[in-house]
């Protein structure tokens, strides 16, 4: 039997959702407008009034905004609320330029531990649940929001943060924990360790995973449910919009729920702008419809994917988003092909590989050499030249049919690539592009 954190509003009709988002994006842009000089100028600009926004079908006569403008009105530009209301910050691990500083209220963070609160109890959590949380604490949104949706749904919490693989497991082991929070990769890892220790799956008390904050496949989900025992989730959030538990993923596993109530999705067409019907594939725009601290109208997340309100087995009604099928702005494009790591890592797995692996492109007399460094599974793994030369062409062959070019595969020892207990750094781009 499903069970839900906010039954009324996470099983609310259609008209139900409609009705509270109109009425709350028609204060939130007043808000915006009258709070934030940044994007009231943005408005300004545009030509669009508050009062032009009766609905969210008025939505698209507002403007974007993109990760230019956050590290434009860097630190307090985008600010809407006076500091003293505001509790908390977090940051992104921004890779490139200024990070990305967002600002939370009281308030905020109940919503945003709600959220979180939803996705616990759709992965089958409740009080009577150990919950593990080895996302990073601090800065970084993960630990904070699914440690306060944990505290939320009343589960042991066992507030780890990431690192120290030995304490983790001896905790997991010690204090029977059920529920698992971290990155993907990191749960593929602890699932290596404990066979390694001599663990088998059923030795656990694991049920639930809820991975996020990189992307993964469909294999490498598999990978994980069989190596830890468990049923995996994904979590999807953005520091810009609170963190994780903007969209949460269900016991029927096709998609993310949004949690519509706090926010609105829109799918454009990355190069115009343009909004696409549901069940088109583009970029994946959010707008914020009652946060106070950093309240962001259509930004643009340059995440790709689809959206769909096809009826869920599980009976919440709020519309889904497929896994993040790539990135608008991490899609490489090696001699003139688009290539995504998401492909890369779907052959790997598929031709028995694990997803431990690192892209590496360069340029070399004009040309971009490709090449992609793999580890080897153990039982794969030998000193003959010729076999180990063999498993590379295979594997070119058919990373060649997956992309449309061949890259250059080379397959080293078991574990020898860094592992990353935050994010794992998965493509290094050494062409000088810009």
């Amino acid at each position: 039997m499903e069970k839900y954190y906010q039954p009324e509003i996470e099983t609310a009709s259609y008209e139900e959702i409609r009705r509270i988002q109109n009425e709350k994006i028609v204060k939130q842009v007043r808000y915006v407008y009258d709070n934030v000089p940044y994007y009231r100028n943005l408005m300004d600009k545009k030509g669009v009034k508050p009062d032009d926004i009766k609905s969210v079908d008025d939505i698209k006569k507002l403007p974007f905004l993109s990760k230019d403008d956050l590290r434009e009105a860097y630190p307090y530009g985008l600010l809407g609320t006076d500091l003293k209301n505001v509790v908390r910050i977090h940051s992104t691990s921004g890779t490139t330029g200024k990070r990305v500083v967002a600002f939370y209220t009281q308030h905020d963070i109940d919503l945003w531990e709600d959220c979180c609160a939803r996705a616990i109890v759709a992965a089958g959590g409740s009080d009577e649940d150990v919950c593990q949380v080895c996302y990073g604490y601090g800065l970084f949104t993960g630990g904070s929001g699914l440690h306060g949706g944990s505290h939320k749904v009343g589960c042991m919490t066992l507030p780890m943060s990431s690192g120290n693989t030995d304490r983790q497991i001896q905790f997991m082991m010690d204090l029977g924990s059920t529920i698992l929070c971290c990155t993907p990769s990191y749960a593929a890892y602890i699932g290596e360790s404990l066979a390694e220790k001599g663990y088998k799956p059923e030795d656990n008390k694991l049920k639930a995973g809820i991975f996020g904050a990189e992307p993964w496949t469909e294999e490498m989900r598999q990978g994980i449910e069989k190596s830890l025992g468990i049923k995996a989730y994904d979590i999807y959030g953005l520091t810009e919009t609170s963190g994780p538990g903007v969209a949460f993923e269900c016991s029927e596993q096709t998609g993310m729920h949004i949690n519509e109530d706090h926010f609105y999705a829109e799918i454009i067409d990355p190069e115009t702008g343009e909004v696409l019907p549901e069940g088109s594939k583009g970029e994946l725009v959010f707008t914020s419809l009652d946060k106070e601290g950093f309240p962001l109208l259509r930004y643009r997340t340059k995440d790709i994917c689809i959206l769909s309100r096809k009826k869920c087995s599980c009976g919440r009604t709020h519309i889904k988003m497929t896994k993040p099928l790539g990135r608008s702005d991490d899609m490489m494009i090696i001699r003139g092909v688009n290539v995504f790591p998401s492909q890369i890592e779907t052959v790997l797995l598929k031709e028995g590989f694990p997803p431990n692996y690192q892209i590496v492109v360069d340029r070399v007399n004009n040309n971009d050499t490709f090449d992609i460094y793999v580890e080897c599974p153990p039982e794969l793994f030998s000193d003959k030249v010729a076999e180990m030369q063999n498993h590379e062409k295979n594997l070119n062959a058919a990373m060649r049919s997956m992309l449309g070019i061949g890259p250059k595969i080379h397959l080293v020892a078991p574990k020898s690539i860094e592992r990353s207990e935050g994010k794992a750094v998965r493509v290094i781009d050494k062409r000088k592009l810009h």
